[in-house]
């Protein structure tokens, strides 16, 4: 019988397809063929003991026409070593008979942990990937930065000190009981996970000074995470489903006689948040000397309360700047509010300081009287056209003075007003650079030398200790202009 001519030519397909199946791929045998790698180091930045680092990861190109097998692909650290690969999918530490083909790559993704030695300085960890094909042997090496810490995990703290050993870690907040004092060294890094806050009942003394001070942060290391705001800080949902947000630092009704002196508080939600009077003639917190910046909300949020700052620093917050809520008592003495937070992450709709006595809550509103916020040689500056809010109802006193500042508003009343007494409206401080959080100010600036003498001999040096009685007069806010030295 006769195969037409179809029949043929689908047999020929049939037979085509079979010969090439049956055909052996190529791979290359070369024990001079080089594997292609994207980097020749897997790098970390600093991650912190027993907490896994962020995912890294590198890629394999085979550059040849053939097919390569890999015959083994492994950490030279074994099961011992700190890092941990996920290789083109699987995860393990090696895996063997690896197949790349003409021209094509894989993925092998990276992560370390780093266990805690006891060591206080930072550590480095190094390990590498071995590659073996053809009797070669090629590698990958991989380095980690990171340290050993303390770490506190919903802790109750009863009185103690933080000793300049090893980085504190903060995971799920912390409190400090009522009744108890917790004390800070010199030095000491204080590191927060994710939602985390300090809770102070008690009383908190952090003891820093111009060489070491006291720094408070998240715990994200990579260089990436240096000026972005709202990486820590507890928060709670209220029942109808918005957010309520903790201070970073957030002291509580009954706390008492807190004081901060050289602290560096960094890229929380808020920076501290003070909750009523306390129970204590002296001011609940005494901040002295410090810096708070890159705050997804606010440097300082204080609720009827009574607060003593001096030589602060102040500056890009994503709300206020400082919010002295619900009347108190404060006093502000060489501080420098610089907000320019739209210009480095987003458009911000509160001015720097806002001063109220009410709140209200439902339909009601709450009066409670301002009794004292002096501010004397203060610069309050910022991108805003006003950077001040005097928010005040007459049910209660609204009682404040700004002595010989600087201060950006809108309001042309303010002038003649006693309450604003030698202060200067609307020009420019000059700060040095704000893209790099500099707020010294300038030669030419017009806070120089102008701030009430009285009141600078009782700070007579400033954030960073130069003298402010030493040329024609004292500058205002918390940094000195230093002519250049040549």
């Amino acid at each position: 019988m006769m195969i037409n001519r179809k029949a043929q030519l689908w047999l020929f397909i049939i037979f085509c397809i079979a010969i090439i199946s049956c055909q052996k791929e190529k791979f290359i045998t070369s024990g001079d063929f080089k594997l292609r790698f994207s980097n020749d180091t897997v790098s970390f930045d600093t991650v912190f003991s027993s907490i896994g680092s962020t995912t890294e990861w590198l890629k394999v190109k085979n550059p040849s026409k053939y097919s390569v097998s890999i015959s083994k692909i492994y950490l030279a650290g074994g099961a011992n070593s700190p890092f941990r690969l996920n290789i083109n999918g699987v995860n393990g530490i090696e895996d063997t008979d690896v197949k790349i083909s003409s021209g094509d790559s894989i993925f092998i993704f990276v992560e370390v942990t780093i266990d805690p030695t006891g060591q206080n300085d930072p550590m480095i960890v190094k390990d590498s990937i071995v590659f073996e094909l053809n009797g070669n042997i090629q590698d990958v090496k991989l380095v980690a930065f990171g340290q050993d810490f303390h770490l506190l995990k919903g802790d109750v703290l009863k009185t103690q000190r933080w000793q300049n050993d090893k980085p504190y870690l903060i995971y799920n907040s912390v409190w400090v009981d009522t009744l108890e004092t917790l004390s800070i060294d010199p030095g000491c890094r204080i590191y927060f996970h994710k939602g985390s806050s300090l809770f102070v009942k008690g009383t908190l003394n952090v003891h820093g000074t111009l060489e070491e001070p006291v720094k408070f942060s998240g715990d994200r290391l990579e260089s990436g995470y240096s000026d972005d705001p709202g990486q820590w800080g507890a928060w709670k949902v209220l029942d109808d489903q918005s957010k309520y947000i903790y201070g970073g630092i957030h002291f509580l009704k009954g706390s008492k006689d807190n004081t901060m002196d050289y602290a560096i508080i960094k890229n929380a939600n808020k920076g501290i948040q003070i909750d009523s009077m306390g129970f204590s003639d002296n001011p609940m917190l005494v901040l002295s000397n410090s810096r708070i910046e890159n705050m997804s909300l606010n440097c300082i949020d204080a609720w009827a309360t009574k607060l003593k700052a001096s030589n602060c620093i102040f500056a890009n917050s994503g709300s206020y700047s400082v919010a002295l809520r619900f009347g108190g008592y404060y006093e502000f003495y060489h501080c420098t509010l610089g907000n320019y937070y739209s210009s480095r992450f987003k458009t911000r709709k509160e001015p720097s300081l806002m001063l109220n006595n009410y709140y209200t809550y439902g339909s009601k509103v709450y009066a409670h009287d301002l009794k004292k916020a002096y501010l004397a040689n203060c610069i309050i500056y910022g991108l805003m056209g006003d950077e001040i809010s005097l928010d005040q109802v007459d049910a209660a006193v609204f009682n404040y003075q700004f002595q010989n500042c600087l201060l950006k508003t809108k309001s042309t009343l303010h002038s003649d007003d006693p309450a604003f007494s030698g202060s200067i409206f609307n020009k420019d401080p000059m700060f040095s650079d704000v893209s790099k959080n500099d707020y010294s100010i300038g030669s030419m600036s017009p806070a120089k030398n102008v701030g009430d003498r009285k009141i600078a001999t009782q700070f007579s040096t400033d954030l960073i200790g130069n003298s402010r009685l030493a040329d024609e007069g004292p500058d205002l806010g918390a940094l000195e202009w230093i002519p250049s030295k040549k």
